[in-house]
């Protein structure tokens, strides 16, 4: 039950009570690890099944070949018959907001800055100075 404890710890939703979408949800982190946390997310609870959001194809079939593993760490984790099947279904990442790179001029970089040595670095500025004129 430590477990169970842990990842009960702040599921309390609006008007202080804890659902078993929120804790069997809150488990598949723990159940799974984190791999395949990373590439997946637990969406909801409908019944008894747990619906799991994937990236792609190949993570449902690899999962999906893994569901008895799978139920079996959820129970260990939750109690048995509160997850009894899973679906995964496909769903894309969603991109990041990319931010505006060019939105302010950039400076541009002195190459000579890359070069450690000082004396190597004053020599290939007054080349360059020179190549330049």
């Amino acid at each position: 039950m430590e477990r169970a404890s842990r990842i009960i710890r702040g599921l309390r939703g609006p008007g202080g009570e804890i659902t078993s979408e929120r804790v069997a949800c809150a488990a598949w982190g723990p159940s799974v690890g984190k791999k395949i946390a990373a590439h997946t997310r637990a969406a909801r609870m409908v019944r008894t099944r747990l619906i799991v959001e994937v990236e792609d194809h190949i993570w449902q079939k690899q999962l999906f070949a893994l569901t008895p593993q799978i139920l079996g760490a959820l129970a260990r984790n939750l109690g048995g018959g509160m997850v009894d099947d899973l679906e995964f279904r496909i769903v894309p990442r969603r991109r990041e907001p990319q931010r505006a790179a060019t939105a302010a001029p950039a400076l541009v970089a002195d190459e000579a800055e890359g070069i450690e040595d000082p004396i190597l670095r004053s020599i290939y500025r007054a080349s360059r100075k020179r190549a330049l004129a």
